[in-house]
């Protein structure tokens, strides 16, 4: 491995644990860590649980941005809880409405050659900087940030060389929606992908983050690109050039995987609901009457992203029929805004303004109308995600949104030519942004002192037990492939804010799929002592969000059935003591019913054995089907999942330390 691409350089710097063979576990030295709100209660709550004195990595940065709707005061409450924890924990804070956190992070803390975990899938947007970046279950998030490696099989590498252009009308959310259009929400699992050819110079940094963002999407374990001039240029324009340093490929590296994207060749394109893999040409859905367009996001966060909108539809008003929803993703980025007119545009034209931060695209807030579609710049659509039961998201360009937002229906951009006679506008980046830093929060010297603030919404996390020998349990759902994480814990602003009260989200698993699941988990986890659950491929894709994994726990979960897992599931699964199985036979997936009681014996030994694990099936008539399953868990893994999960292995840890003191 004398030649090495960018992902295997950034690799090889902070490799601590295993060796760079594809496939085999490794641990990383972690440099920098990212929580957002809709998950950093429970790392917070997880820290606390580990007794952390202060945070080990280089740069730890606490956010809020997702639970932002203050309708009582579960959220507000959870804000001091999470500035108490910060201060005490020794991470930065920004505040509630400082900004969306992967753009904040970017502007601010992120910097080319370093490591970074983030208790949010989208962090990946930060690869844009040269960053091998990797969003992750909080449980790992904190386990980092207690200074311990960061585990991951390792990932093959995609190459994807981009040559040409852009057209005009065409952005980098086209490109990212060409991605998903070759590979689908599971194309990506097992790889980083890493962009670079001759395109990269007429790609900005913060379009870089817009196809690292979405990424996600594709099932990539994180998106890196090669950090160079316009690495720098973005640096600079943040008051931040000396944190540049240059990262590429060697020339005549390999790669795992090879694709070539023609920039040139590249069409306005939108994905349909409800799967960011459901990607066509904006001319295939042309004339549809639509309700709401939302500009903003993670997805589509840079100053260019809204100036163009802004430009799109400048001294002109949107559709009466529109409700056009402008997400600003930072409060630097109002400012920038107001400066070059982007924000007295969209204003004037009828933009609804929000404050900083992820909103709708997390349910928070701005729901679409029943049955009517809605254009969106973000980077999902699962359904019921935004907030409406029977939505019809779309995802598209700030480019393709703001030209339908014009004329009431889904248009091709490249219709404002002869619609308004309009050439595309062309974006000047400024040398140097307006910076705003004043709702940032530097964590103390010693916050040792610093007492929590725990609100009546905010609960400690319970004991988990250790794996048991037998178990005797329902089967409460069966599922198909592609169920997602907002389909096993819903997002949206009914249930956001309960993320530090288990108890409570507890009562919202799987309610999407099905709103009995909560009683009759209760009443298995009475009767039998837990459940388990059925699926087919890629199980809990999407978001990193380890409620997914923890409240079904809390209601007794022991395992998972599936054909093959989302990596953050698959790991958040083991981190919380649920036995991630997998079916040998896909076959076998058809021996097995919602209701049926399946037997487990033996199940510690041949978990830590690595035996095939027997599943005995007895249906309401009492017939009995057998099939065998196995797992793919690291010896590591199986050592956590045995003691119950990763807070138990590192109070483990803690205690021999201090026995050894």
């Amino acid at each position: 491995m004398s030649k090495l691409n960018v992902t295997q350089k950034l690799i090889k710097e902070h490799l601590l644990i295993g060796e760079m063979e594809p496939g085999k576990e490794i641990g990383i030295k972690i440099d920098q860590a990212l929580l957002q709100d809709a998950t950093g209660t429970l790392v917070q709550l997880e820290l606390e649980a580990m007794g952390l004195k202060k945070a080990q990595t280089e740069v730890a940065v606490q956010y809020v941005d997702h639970n932002l709707l203050q309708t009582d005061f579960k959220n507000a409450d959870d804000h001091l809880f999470l500035h108490s924890a910060a201060q005490r924990f020794g991470l930065w804070y920004s505040r509630p409405g400082n900004g969306v956190s992967h753009p904040v992070h970017m502007q601010r803390f992120g910097k080319p050659g370093k490591t970074m975990v983030g208790s949010d899938s989208h962090t990946p947007a930060a690869g844009s900087l040269g960053m091998l970046a990797i969003g992750t279950g909080g449980l790992d998030v904190a386990s980092a940030i207690a200074g311990e490696p960061y585990f991951v099989k390792m990932p093959k590498v995609m190459g994807v060389k981009l040559t040409g252009k852009l057209p005009d009308w065409v952005s980098a959310k086209d490109v990212i929606l060409e991605m998903l259009r070759r590979y689908d929400v599971k194309g990506g699992v097992g790889k980083v992908i890493e962009y670079y050819g001759d395109g990269l110079k007429h790609l900005s940094a913060m379009d870089r983050h817009v196809i690292a963002n979405m990424g996600a999407e594709l099932g990539a374990t994180t998106t890196v690109f090669p950090s160079d001039e316009e690495t720098k240029r973005f640096l600079k324009s943040q008051g931040r050039e000396e944190d540049w340093v240059e990262l590429k490929a060697d020339e005549g590296c390999k790669y795992d995987f090879e694709d070539e994207i023609i920039l040139d060749d590249l069409i306005p394109l939108i994905a349909l609901p409800t799967s960011p893999g459901n990607v066509v040409p904006v001319r295939e859905v042309e004339g549809k009457d639509i309700s709401q367009v939302v500009i903003g996001s993670s997805a589509n966060p840079g100053l260019r992203d809204f100036w163009i909108a802004g430009a799109i539809v400048e001294d002109k008003s949107v559709n009466n029929d529109v409700s056009f929803d402008i997400n600003p993703t930072s409060r630097q980025m109002i400012q920038n805004m107001i400066d070059n007119r982007a924000f007295a545009n969209l204003i004037k034209a009828g933009g609804r303004f929000h404050q900083s931060g992820c909103m709708g695209c997390i349910g928070m807030g701005q729901a679409p109308a029943s049955q009517t579609i809605s254009l969106r710049t973000m980077p999902r659509n699962f359904p019921d995600r935004s907030g409406t039961k029977d939505d019809q998201v779309y995802l598209c360009s700030p480019e393709t949104a703001a030209a339908s937002a014009l004329t009431g229906k889904i248009t091709d951009p490249r219709d404002m030519e002869k619609l308004y006679n309009m050439k595309y506008p062309q974006f000047q980046h400024p040398e140097i942004e307006i910076i705003n830093t004043e709702m940032l929060v530097a964590p103390p010297e010693d916050g040792s002192k610093i007492e929590l603030k725990k609100g009546p919404n905010i609960k400690s996390l319970p004991y988990i037990e250790p794996m048991q020998e037998k178990y005797c349990v329902p089967v409460l759902l069966k599922m198909g492939d592609n169920i997602s994480t907002d389909e096993i814990l819903k997002a949206g602003a009914e249930v956001l804010p309960f993320r530090s009260n288990l108890p409570e989200i507890s009562k919202y698993s799987y309610t999407v799929i099905d709103e009995s699941f909560y009683d009759r988990a209760m009443k298995s986890k009475t009767e039998h002592g837990g459940h388990i659950v059925v699926a087919k491929d890629n199980y809990a894709q999407g978001s990193s969000r380890e409620h997914a994994a923890i409240a079904p726990k809390y209601l007794g979960q022991v395992a998972v059935i599936a054909n093959s897992y989302a990596r953050i599931a698959w790991q958040n699964l083991v981190n919380f003591g649920i036995l991630p199985l997998e079916f040998i036979n896909i076959d076998d997936f058809d021996k097995i019913e919602q209701g049926d009681l399946v037997y487990f014996r033996n199940l510690r030994e041949d978990v830590k054995n690595r035996n095939n694990i027997k599943v005995i099936v007895k249906n309401e008539n009492g017939k009995k089907k057998e099939f065998e399953t196995k797992h793919s868990m690291s010896d590591r893994q199986i050592e956590v999942l045995l003691k119950g999960g990763i807070i138990n292995e590192f109070k483990d840890k803690l205690e021999e330390k201090d026995l050894k003191a």
